[in-house]
């Protein structure tokens, strides 16, 4: 069975820079605090991944994490530029960035290749001065590396952050005009297609979303919520542990049985309904991006190219559900890695250039509904999905 991370508290911040920080569209991922890992759900959820749709494939169809959930769970920013741009491997490329935006820059033993160790960044944020506006703007960005780091891009040793992500923070009100959203879907789909390979032995990946989806979506698989007022709606099950230390001990083969047995009805596919989710609670911005939830597009980070198969599972948007196009084949920017020197535009580059320009023009993309075909579409989908994918 993977093993995955143990979460560890949140990075707090000083509470004289909350308005500045809701300006950079990662306040509310700020918020969340510490949602156990339920290990063998998650590796219950790994065997019914299919890297080929990008979808959970479970008796009632498929259906996986979508930017709607991103923007809910986890209160992250879904519309807007793609999180990419120039990679450089030299140190000296690392250090004068860290020198342009904080004022000074890690020593090479701060750091693990291209990444900065986690250490070095909270040692940083307790010694800078909010005593102006250089000093609060360079104190966000230190926590939002932190926040990228722990919780939203996190690796398996969540240690340290890869640097690539800083030059996107360097015009300060511009923070907010980039798709954080999208760029963690990006690594949870990376995550869980590679955890889908018979020789991987751990998961890492923004897994509080994936556990706020799974049990959003299977609410009698959850744990008792403990704040069901909270946004992020993640916050439900902030410390679960202390109200529920059953469910805790559950196993595979129990998750592996209630995914066998699972019946329609079941599964929740319109699950931020106003019977489900008091609306109130939720702020207006995230609503305003809510026009590119349902889009069929890339999903961008850098080297990281997955892909958003919306119309593979169109009842999770409230639409009807008929048979899909087929698999989208990403080529080589499926499974690109940041191994060895790299300088590259990942903007521009030949294998991913027209995958950012598809996202550039994501509102061409947006799910509509169907002309009624003459029978029943579900059983003419649920016969194309029983007879040419299994039951799961």
């Amino acid at each position: 069975m993977l093993t995955c991370d143990h979460p560890v508290p949140p990075d707090r911040y000083n509470d004289r820079v909350e308005e500045h920080l809701r300006l950079t569209g990662f306040y509310h991922a700020s918020q969340i605090g510490v949602v156990q890992c339920q290990k063998a759900l998650v590796n219950a959820l790994i065997e019914r991944w299919h890297p080929d749709t990008y979808t959970f494939h479970l008796f009632i169809g498929e259906c996986v994490v979508t930017l709607e959930d991103v923007a809910l769970i986890l209160g992250l920013p879904t519309d807007g530029l793609p999180v990419t741009g120039m990679i450089m491997s030299s140190f000296e490329a690392l250090e004068a960035e860290c020198l342009h935006q904080f004022g000074v820059a890690p020593h090479k033993s701060d750091c693990r290749g291209s990444c900065i160790k986690l250490t070095w960044l909270r040692d940083l944020i307790e010694n800078l001065q909010l005593t102006d506006e250089i000093g609060i703007q360079r104190y966000i960005k230190c926590h939002i590396m932190l926040l990228i780091g722990r919780i939203l891009f996190g690796d398996k040793l969540g240690a340290s952050v890869h640097w690539k992500f800083l030059p996107l923070l360097r015009d300060f009100g511009s923070i907010i005009q980039y798709s954080w959203g999208s760029a963690c879907l990006a690594h949870l789909y990376r995550a869980l297609c590679r955890a889908s390979r018979v020789d991987c032995k751990e998961i890492d990946g923004p897994l509080t979303l994936l556990l706020g989806w799974t049990w959003i979506r299977l609410p009698y698989l959850s744990p008792v919520p403990r704040e069901s007022r909270s946004f992020p709606l993640a916050n439900r099950w902030r410390n679960w542990e202390r109200g529920d230390r059953r469910y805790r001990y559950l196993k595979l083969a129990d998750f592996r049985k209630a995914f066998d047995e699972l019946q329609e009805g079941q599964f929740v596919w319109v699950a931020y309904a106003v019977d489900r989710v008091d609306p109130n609670i939720i702020s207006a911005e995230i609503y305003m991006h809510s026009v590119v939830w349902s889009a069929t597009v890339p999903l961008v980070s850098f080297e990281c190219i997955e892909w958003h198969a919306t119309d593979r599972y169109r009842r999770q948007f409230g639409f009807v559900q008929g048979v899909p196009h087929d698999e989208r084949n990403l080529d080589k920017a499926h499974g690109e890695v940041l191994t060895g020197p790299k300088n590259l535009n990942w903007v521009t580059t030949l294998s991913h250039y027209s995958w950012v320009m598809h996202w550039t023009n994501r509102y061409h993309h947006i799910l509509s509904e169907l002309p009624m075909p003459s029978q029943h579409p579900l059983d003419t989908y649920m016969h194309w999905y029983r007879s040419n994918l299994g039951n799961a």
